[in-house]
């Protein structure tokens, strides 16, 4: 749990995986995660192909890392992937969870705030971690 906490807190940006017609897709974006380390937000523009990817299947995972392109990342850096359902947040949590995502990104203030953005979460419900290369641990979180 501190490897993950430790990834969730200290990196900015996470890989989106979501997927069209079989076909896998993925997307840089910025993200933050709840506390209790249950929801990761994240930011999109309502004309994205990954929001037209999570309307047809909400289905996603989300990889976070700490490698640094160095030879060193195949022993040292680990990695994390969160798999679970993206929805909205709706009108009543928004600004709890902007505040959040904004601590974490203030230079995106403009682009949340702008009318064109989604905010959304991904429902985690297992996370693997990754470590040492090839260390696998799984972590399964109840809702």
């Amino acid at each position: 749990m501190q490897i993950l906490r430790e990834l969730l807190e200290t990196q900015l940006l996470g890989v989106l995986g979501t997927q069209h017609e079989g076909e896998p897709y993925t997307s840089l974006v910025g993200f933050v995660a709840t506390p209790d380390l249950k929801q990761l937000l994240f930011a999109t523009g309502r004309s994205t192909r990954k929001l037209a990817n999570l309307s047809a299947d909400s289905r996603a995972s989300m990889l976070v890392d700490n490698r640094g392109n160095r030879a060193s990342d195949f022993t040292e850096a680990s990695a994390a992937t969160a798999v679970g359902v993206v929805e909205e947040i709706g009108v009543a949590e928004r600004a709890e969870f902007e505040e959040l995502f904004l601590a974490k990104h203030p230079h995106l203030e403009s682009f949340v705030h702008s009318p064109s953005c989604v905010f959304l979460r991904l429902r985690v419900s297992v996370y693997m971690v990754v470590t040492r290369f090839q260390h696998v641990i799984e972590l399964h979180i109840e809702p």
